[in-house]
């Protein structure tokens, strides 16, 4: 009596089966990760982007290591490499604010600094006392920095009208800071946000995490 033989190809099916969800899950992993990849791309140029203050030009106000997130979309959106062209506009810098900007000489990099004064203003220092509209820094509508900070403006500058869609920009540490009165203006299509929080920040000298400096807004 002949044996009849089991079809050989019953177990190739489950296997063609296998291989398919195999492929399908490969396929919907891939895919997420190229969605998360796109959306923190557009989170990254558009609204939020994280950066670290590599010196002291902002003490006391930013410290070596810290790390902070800056708002990118209160200025405007950007479209990339076009200059600065903005496809949703935004309100303009004010004085006091600490912004990101494309260094004016090489914008391959990106500086922080603290605005002093927006177009139309005058600003002269003298004797290391910055004054903005013929008033010095320290009065009430001009009190954006705490003592002594203010008092280290580097040393003389003749009074200048800002440009229209320009801004001078000058770090809190006055004496060991490379700024406007060294380069000029910042033009608003290189400014990249404004500094929004500290998230992180690492003690390099004494290899440690400063916990009381997480979650400070920047002012």
């Amino acid at each position: 009596m002949a044996v009849k033989k089991s079809r050989p190809e019953t177990e190739p099916k489950a296997d063609s089966s296998s291989k398919s969800k195999v492929k399908s899950a490969l396929r919907e992993n891939i895919e997420a990760i190229v969605v998360a990849v796109i959306i923190a791309m557009f989170i990254r140029t558009f609204i939020i982007q994280a950066f670290k203050i590599p010196s002291g030009s902002m003490l006391e106000t930013l410290q070596i290591g810290d790390h902070i997130l800056v708002n990118k979309f209160i200025y405007g959106v950007k479209i990339p490499f076009t200059g600065g062209k903005e496809i949703i506009a935004g309100k303009d810098p004010q004085k006091g604010d600490v912004i990101v900007f494309q260094y004016p000489k090489d914008p391959s990099l990106d500086y922080i600094k603290r605005v002093v004064a927006t177009a139309g203003d005058t600003l002269e220092i003298k004797n290391k006392q910055l004054y903005v509209n013929d008033v010095p820094v320290e009065n009430e509508e001009y009190a954006v920095y705490k003592e002594p900070y203010f008092r280290y403006d580097r040393d003389n500058y003749p009074k200048i009208t800002i440009p229209e869609n320009k801004v001078f920009v000058m770090g809190d540490n006055r004496d060991n800071s490379h700024d406007s009165r060294f380069w000029g203006f910042v033009d608003l299509s290189a400014v990249r946000g404004k500094a929004l929080i500290i998230y992180w920040s690492w003690n390099k000298e004494k290899f440690g995490v400063r916990w009381n400096r997480i979650g400070d807004l920047i002012k």
